[in-house]
């Protein structure tokens, strides 16, 4: 279920009103886009939870749900990737759930939405939601997202490694940089070459490690 679908309906549980109208139920679970909380209420009607009369507002909860875990997110571990020189083979391998509250996600749509665990430090100074990009970090990946523009931190694969680093276009030229003083020289990357290199998806937030 879409998590605005799960929002509304956590509140039309909760509250248990008799009507309400789209702006004012997107004021409530703070998502102030009328035609999207329309949409998703005729989501819900579709799939049985709801009914819902749009000419008098009338709303009434047919099917109660228990979120478990709160609402939290499943979201799946993939594996692993350098930040530093190419260095990890690009191996999918499910190690199992990190399970994220929708709010540190920012309420993004999970769909599409992986995580690898962060190699190495020469990330530790990217300006990413969440924080910097240190060893042993959780890096969440919009693995849908494969167009990055300039400055974004990506996933990517060279010669079958996966790395994370921040990418650059530059004329026919791909440029992926670690941090701003590290030892670690960028990555050039030719038109040419495009069908060996691929972006698996754009960074966007980092999920510290806790600490020891």
């Amino acid at each position: 279920m879409h998590i605005v679908q799960k929002k509304i309906l956590k509140f039309l549980q909760k509250t248990k009103i008799s009507s309400i109208g789209y702006s004012t139920l997107g004021r409530f679970i703070e998502s102030p886009h009328p035609q999207k909380i329309k949409h998703h209420i005729e989501q819900l009607e579709k799939k049985g939870f709801i009914s819902y009369n749009h000419e008098t507002k009338a709303v009434k909860v047919l099917k109660v749900v228990t979120f478990d875990d709160y609402g939290l997110i499943n979201l799946p571990i993939v594996g692993a990737a350098n930040c530093g020189p190419a260095g990890l083979i690009a191996e999918e391998s499910f190690e199992g759930y990190l399970k994220v509250s929708p709010e540190i996600l920012g309420n993004k749509n999970p769909d599409g939405l992986f995580v690898i665990k962060a190699e190495g430090n020469s990330l530790n100074d990217a300006k990413i939601p969440g924080g910097t990009v240190e060893d042993g970090d959780y890096v969440v990946i919009d693995g849908k997202n494969r167009s990055p523009s300039d400055g974004d931190y990506v996933l990517s694969v060279i010669d079958d490694c996966a790395n994370l680093k921040r990418f650059y276009r530059k004329g026919d030229q791909i440029i992926l940089m670690s941090k701003s003083k590290s030892d670690i020289p960028p990555i050039y990357i030719h038109s040419k070459d495009f069908p060996d290199y691929m972006v698996n998806g754009v960074v966007v937030r980092v999920i510290k490690k806790p600490k020891s």
